[in-house]
């Protein structure tokens, strides 16, 4: 019987720049994802909780996931090839929406990988710079973002840790 570690992001040596990495699954924003997003964050704009405001109000005439939903989603489904073991997510360098996402819309993301530079102060770490795209259902982008990770040397990730023993 064989134990298998599903990797979860990358060490420095694994970004090539040039790389694209395709994030799956996808994800299928509800109406409910949208709601409880603009609650817990206190974004009330009907825009996004109220259908006859936006029905009778807006451009679109229905309502408009909120951006910050989208940006999430999109970063999220990247961390497993991007971030999964980062030191740290250093910055968003930038930051745009190109078209509105609506409920019951499917988000698709994929990463390119721009620049991978060897730290100049600690030699057990580098810095990765990728650009991010969320894509809807009909292949549209949605959302585009740029940002950088400080990520672990091959040789220096740290071990996974498990709270429990090796299957018997």
């Amino acid at each position: 019987m064989g134990v298998s570690d599903r990797p979860f992001g990358r060490a420095f040596e694994d970004f090539v720049v040039g790389d694209v990495y395709r994030h799956w699954p996808g994800k299928t924003i509800t109406e409910a994802d949208d709601h409880l997003f603009c609650m817990i964050t206190m974004n009330h704009h009907p825009l996004h909780t109220d259908a006859y405001f936006a029905e009778h109000s807006t451009v679109h005439r229905r309502n408009v996931v909120v951006g910050n939903l989208v940006y999430s989603i999109v970063l999220g489904m990247s961390v497993p090839d991007i971030s999964g073991s980062a030191i740290a997510n250093l910055e968003v360098e930038s930051l745009i929406h190109r078209k509105p996402t609506f409920h019951g819309d499917t988000i698709y993301a994929q990463s390119r990988v721009l620049a991978a530079e060897p730290s100049k102060s600690k030699p057990d770490r580098g810095i990765v710079t990728v650009e991010t795209f969320g894509y809807n259902q009909d292949g549209d982008e949605v959302v585009y973002f740029r940002r950088k990770v400080m990520v672990w040397r091959k040789d220096s990730v740290p071990v996974r840790k498990f709270p429990y023993s090796e299957p018997r």
